[in-house]
């Protein structure tokens, strides 16, 4: 039996429609969403993270939008915290509450739990962050397969920051990363509705291609020379930003870096659903079936 408080999941791969989702979900509910995107936090990132526009925003109280700037870390252990503290304040006036994101790890953080890690050097980590500009992302792979071969192998190595994570939490501990991670699910006090959306690959590319067009027709470029003071910093080496900087450095022309953000972007979309359907208590739906979607939460609450 469903408990008295439920959690609403919405996930899926960027550019599916889950933000369109949530909010009919939250009117229909008369209730909140708490964003769980990595890159919506940050307030100085506006364009290329996709965040709800003003009538969207208008529509349905949001949490965690604009919550944060780019120059504070702010960690998925931080989120976990935070998030969990504010729904409980929100379940307070409400039974339902709906959170809708494309990162996985944050999701996790919530309906899972992280594993309770001892604190790191986060001077360790701005050194490692210095190295990954300077030398590139192969200095910081070689580093974590000696140090952690088996937090290496799992990791997705294409991604710096997780790598980094790795190496920093080795250099300031002694200890592998590996060790500490047990997968141990922490139990929650409200029961958890996830709901996935994905479409037919190409379709999903093609939405992929024109957001990516619609960002550039929105002042992308301008956005990204007006945060170059802020390139260091580790919410800015993300997919939309990268390929811009690389450009305002002559490293590509401009043509080129917009292909880079779609190639990218397309196959960082792979990434999230391979994520997401690892989790079997997901049920997944096209993006545009609101009304069947709606149908689903009744009768799982039911």
């Amino acid at each position: 039996m469903a408990s008295a408080k439920n959690l609403i999941v919405i996930v899926g791969p960027t550019a599916i429609g889950k933000t369109a989702l949530a909010i009919e979900i939250a009117k229909q509910f008369s209730t909140e969403i708490i964003s769980a995107d990595s890159r919506q936090f940050f307030k100085e990132m506006e364009i290329g993270t996709a965040k709800p526009s003003a009538e969207e925003l208008a529509a349905a109280p949001h949490h965690f939008i604009n919550s944060h700037s780019v120059d504070k870390l702010f960690s998925t252990g931080d989120f976990e915290i935070q998030a969990l503290k504010l729904m409980d304040e929100l379940f307070k006036k409400h039974d339902l509450l709906v959170m809708v994101g494309g990162s996985g790890l944050y999701i996790d953080a919530v309906c899972k739990g992280l594993d309770d890690l001892p604190a790191t050097d986060i001077n360790i980590r701005e050194q490692l962050n210095k190295q990954l500009a300077a030398e590139g992302i192969e200095a910081i792979r070689d580093q974590l397969s000696k140090h952690d071969p088996e937090y290496y192998s799992k990791v997705d190595q294409s991604n710096p920051q997780r790598m980094i994570r790795g190496l920093e939490f080795f250099l300031s501990t002694g200890m592998k990363l590996s060790s500490f991670l047990t997968n141990s699910k922490k139990t929650r006090p409200f029961n958890i509705i996830k709901i996935g959306l994905n479409t037919d690959r190409a379709i999903l590319y093609g939405r992929i291609n024109s957001r990516v067009d619609q960002m550039m027709d929105a002042g992308l470029l301008d956005e990204v020379k007006s945060l170059k003071n802020y390139r260091g910093y580790n919410a800015l080496n993300t997919v939309g930003y990268s390929e811009l900087f690389a450009y305002l450095d002559g490293e590509l022309d401009l043509e080129q870096a917009i292909d880079k953000i779609k190639q990218n972007t397309r196959r960082f979309a792979k990434r999230q659903l391979t994520w997401f359907r690892r989790d079997d208590n997901t049920t997944w739906f096209e993006p545009n079936h609101i009304d069947e979607v709606i149908t689903y939460i009744k009768q799982a609450l039911a």
